[in-house]
Formats: structure tokens, C-alpha cells, sequence
């Protein structure tokens, strides 16, 4: 019976870390390929989560909520005592009255169409929603019915500042039934951002005591928005208790169901870019073939000995498929390594990149912006999926071992006295 194991291992270490003459440049060029590739997949997967993490925490602590509750019956308020019902509830933190609906909003720059949300005021004081509310300019406390916040980019179109007045047309249903326009005027408390253009380009915050007076419940849609202990873990759960605190006649969404083709897009982005992955660990893999062919080639007088001295077809595959894996484990331990450090700063290495553009660009090119705050997170949350990247090592691992399995195969039925022939 033949001994497989160390022997093997031993020698295929030798091979990968031996001199170049012994055939280890090919190994440790594949093991350098398996790195490069490597870097970028895992900066990547950090970058993507990082921003879908970024963007999706602040649709969910500044935009829709962990869950929203309707009333099927009366769309014109909701009960205190209901909102602390809620609040009672295991795993929810805070419930929140909010009517929201479109207006139009102008400025001494023009007028501008947009989003109109009456909110209670403590909404903004929770703590998901400090965590990536910045006020601008002025306050972000509204103290009277005629005060409002106004968003960034919203704020700059009408060239608004705390302080400023602007009207806000809205409609509402008279006695007979009829929509009608209504202008109201209102002072600028503040100007707020999410750091999120596209979430927060149009809003128009109110305090929700003021919405109730001025927005027609026929018109503007009124819901419970509510937060949960941890919107990616048991928010289904939390959502099946409400609907049993509530009845029948209320229905709950969680923030999936409330912008389900936002998050799709998000997941099919993610998917779409563990697939461009996967490839690229491929195409490194087939690095590993060739270089244990090349392996095989040069190193035929010792497969010659081996065989001569008494090693089967199995001891000699293994010490090839040995090779492949140890290389495959060099490479990935070198990449993720690297991949790791390099996102997990990422933020250091685009601010430094950005400073160095600026320098070469000036005087043509006052500042350089890699993320457009206006487009983009303007700092990248680090979020690393240990999970994905301990799949992302054992995968390439396995690939490795893989693709070279033909060539370790042709190895081992090699004939000694042929390649003495030849040798």
C-alpha cells in the first residue's frame, strides 16, 4: 500500500518555495496571479457593501422606516395612545406619525416641484436618524406650524437660507368636493442633508401638527412610520407582531415591500458583481493549471526517481495537487491580505488620490472629486463580509486544486523508463 500525505506536501512545498530552477516561478507566478486577482474582488466587495449598506441605512433611518403602518379604514390621523401600543412592542424602538404627499414650493429663484413630509418632530432626534441627518445651516428644531427644513439641493435651487420666506402651494378639497390650490408661507429653519442627494434632493420638512392642517387627508397619504431594534434581523417578526397589536383593519410593510425595486437593484448590483468575481478567481485558476503543467514538464527526471524508487501513480498526482493547493492558499492568504488593508482604507486612499489629482489638474481644476457627494456617499462605510470573504478564499482554493487536477493526473501515469529514454 502506498503513503500518501506529508511526503507529498513536502515535497510541493519545495517546489513552491525551492529555487527557480527546482520550477518554483511557476507556482509562485500563478500564487502571485491568484493575489492580483484577489485585491481588487475583495476592495470591491467591501466598496459595494460599504455603499449599499451607506445608502440603504439612510433610506431606512431618514426615509421610509424599518416599517409603515396604514389605516385600510380612516386616512385621516392615528391615535397617540396607538403610536404607544406600538412602542410597547418587543424589538421596536420608536413609532412616528407622518403625512406625505407632492407640493410646490417657491422661492425668490423660481419654484420648484417638491416632497412634502409632516412628521413628528422626535422623529429627527432618534438616533438612527442623528446618525446621518447633518444640519447645514440654521436648526433643525421647529417650534411653530410655520417653520420648515428644506433639503440641500432643494435649498440651493431657491437659493434659501434659515431665515428666508417661501411659499408652498398645496391642494386641498373644498365643500363641494372640488381641488383647489392653497399657498402657504413659511420661514426657512434650517437646511439639512442626509448626505444622499437623490434621497433628500426635494425635501420639505414640516412638523406633522402643521401637516394635519394643511395637507387634505383625500390627498396626502398618512401612515405610522416605525424602527425596529435591527432593520436586517427580525424585522418580519416585529411586523406579525404589530399586525396582531393593530387588527385587521391596519396593514404593515416592511422596507422591502415599501420600495421593493430600490433594494432589488441593489441586491442584483451585488450579485451582478459576485458573478464578475467568481470569473476573475476562474481566469486566476487556470493560472494554477498551466502552472503545474509547466511543473510537470520540467520536473519529469524527479517523477522519474519517484517512480523507480517505489512511488505509485497516487503519490505522485498528490504531490502536484499538493502544489496547486498550497499555491492557491499563498495567493489567497496574499490577496484577501492585501484586499483587506487597501478597503478597509479606502476612504484614506481616495482622499490622498483626490489631493493628488487636484495637485497635477491645478490651476485648470480647482478640486478633484472621485465621489460626488451629489452622486455618491461622500465617505464609504467599511463593512466587511467575513462570510463572503472566507467563500471567496476556499472557492479559489478549490479552483485551484481543481484545474490542476488534469495535469497532477497526467503526472502520476507517467512512465519512468520513458522519460529516462528521453532525459
Amino acid at each position: 500500500m502506498e503513503k500518501t500525505g506529508s511526503p507529498s506536501s513536502f515535497i510541493a512545498l519545495r517546489y513552491l518555495w525551492g529555487r527557480a530552477k527546482e520550477g518554483g516561478r511557476y507556482l509562485r507566478g500563478a500564487a502571485a496571479g491568484i493575489a492580483l486577482s484577489l485585491i481588487p474582488i475583495i476592495i470591491t466587495l467591501i466598496v459595494a457593501d460599504g455603499m449599499i449598506r451607506g445608502i440603504t441605512g439612510r433610506y431606512l433611518e431618514l426615509g421610509t422606516g424599518h416599517l409603515q403602518v396604514y389605516d385600510y379604514i380612516s386616512y385621516s390621523d392615528y391615535p397617540e395612545e396607538l403610536c404607544k401600543q406600538i412602542n410597547d412592542l418587543e424589538g421596536v424602538r420608536g413609532t412616528w406619525r407622518e403625512r406625505q404627499g407632492l407640493g410646490i414650493i417657491l422661492g425668490k429663484e423660481g419654484r420648484l416641484g417638491t416632497t412634502i413630509r409632516a412628521i413628528d418632530s422626535d422623529f429627527w432626534k432618534d438616533k438612527g436618524s442623528a446618525e446621518y441627518l447633518e444640519v447645514i445651516a440654521g436648526s433643525a428644531d421647529l417650534e411653530s406650524d410655520n417653520e420648515l427644513l428644506l433639503g440641500r439641493a432643494l435649498a440651493e435651487t431657491l437659493e434659501a437660507e434659515p431665515g428666508s420666506t417661501v411659499r408652498l402651494m398645496t391642494i386641498r378639497v373644498n365643500e363641494e368636493g372640488r381641488n383647489i390650490p392653497r399657498v402657504t408661507i413659511f420661514t426657512v429653519k434650517g437646511i439639512i442633508s442626509s448626505g444622499y442627494r437623490e434621497l433628500d434632493s426635494l425635501w420639505c420638512i414640516m412638523d406633522y401638527d402643521a401637516g394635519l392642517k394643511l395637507l387634505s387627508p383625500e390627498l396626502y397619504r398618512t401612515f405610522l412610520v416605525v424602527k425596529t431594534d435591527d432593520p436586517y434581523y427580525g424585522v418580519n417578526e416585529t411586523a406579525q407582531r404589530i399586525m396582531i397589536q393593530t387588527g385587521p383593519t391596519y396593514g404593515v410593510y416592511t422596507w422591502k415591500e415599501v420600495q421593493p425595486s430600490l433594494y432589488r437593484s441593489f441586491e442584483s448590483t451585488r450579485q451582478i458583481l459576485l458573478f464578475i468575481m467568481a470569473i476573475l478567481v476562474l481566469v486566476a485558476a487556470v493560472n494554477v493549471s498551466s502552472a503545474t503543467s509547466m511543473l510537470v514538464i520540467e520536473r519529469q527526471r524527479d517523477i522519474a526517481v519517484l517512480k523507480t524508487g517505489g512511488a505509485g501513480p497516487f503519490s505522485v498526482q498528490n504531490i502536484f495537487l499538493w502544489g496547486a493547493l498550497l499555491t492557491g492558499l499563498a495567493g489567497a492568504i496574499i490577496g484577501i491580505g492585501l484586499g483587506l488593508f487597501i478597503g478597509s482604507n479606502i476612504n484614506v486612499f481616495i482622499r490622498g488620490l483626490e489631493k493628488l489629482l487636484s495637485f497635477v489638474s491645478s490651476p485648470w481644476v480647482s478640486q478633484v472629486k472621485i465621489l460626488d457627494p451629489d452622486y455618491y456617499l461622500e465617505v464609504i462605510p467599511i463593512i466587511i463580509d467575513w462570510k463572503m470573504v472566507l467563500i471567496i478564499g476556499l472557492f479559489t482554493i478549490l479552483c485551484s486544486c481543481i484545474a490542476s487536477a488534469l495535469p497532477a493526473r497526467r503526472a502520476g501515469i507517467l512512465k519512468p523508463l520513458e522519460i529516462l529514454r528521453r532525459v
